[in-house]
C-alpha cells in the first residue's frame, strides 16, 4: 500500500510539473498571439496610410529609409499581412490544443488529489 501511495505521489508530482510547463507554454503562446494581432493592426493602418498617400512613399530597410513606389509598398504590406494571418491561424490552433491538454491535466491532478485523500 505504501508503494502505491508513493507511486501515486510521484505521478502527481510529474503531472503537476507537466501542468506548470503547459501553463508557461500557454502564457508564451498567448503573448505571441497578442503581438501578432498588434502587428496585424499596424499593417492595416499602414495599408490605409499608403493607400491614401498622394505623394512619395518611403519604407524602412533595416535602419535606412528609402523611397519606393506606392504599389510596391502596398504589395509588401499585403504580403506581410498574409504571413501574419497564417501565423495567427497556426498559433490559435496551437493555443486551442494547449488548452485541451491543460483541461485534461487539470482533471488528472484533481483525480490524483482525490485518490491521495482516499475519496477516489
Amino acid at each position: 500500500m505504501a508503494q502505491q501511495t508513493n507511486q501515486t505521489g510521484n505521478e502527481a508530482e510529474k503531472t503537476v510539473r507537466d501542468y506548470q510547463m503547459l501553463q508557461e507554454q500557454l502564457r508564451s503562446a498567448t503573448l505571441q498571439l497578442d503581438q501578432l494581432q498588434i502587428q496585424k493592426a499596424e499593417l492595416e493602418k499602414a495599408k490605409d496610410e499608403v493607400g491614401g498617400a498622394s505623394g512619395k512613399v518611403y519604407i524602412t530597410v533595416g535602419s535606412v529609409i528609402v523611397e519606393t513606389s506606392k504599389d510596391k509598398a502596398l504589395s509588401d504590406i499585403k504580403e506581410k499581412a498574409e504571413l501574419t494571418e497564417v501565423r495567427i491561424g497556426s498559433l490559435t490552433k496551437q493555443l486551442n490544443e494547449l488548452k485541451t491538454k491543460e483541461k485534461t491535466l487539470s482533471e488528472k491532478i484533481t483525480q490524483l488529489y482525490k485518490q491521495s485523500q482516499g475519496t477516489g
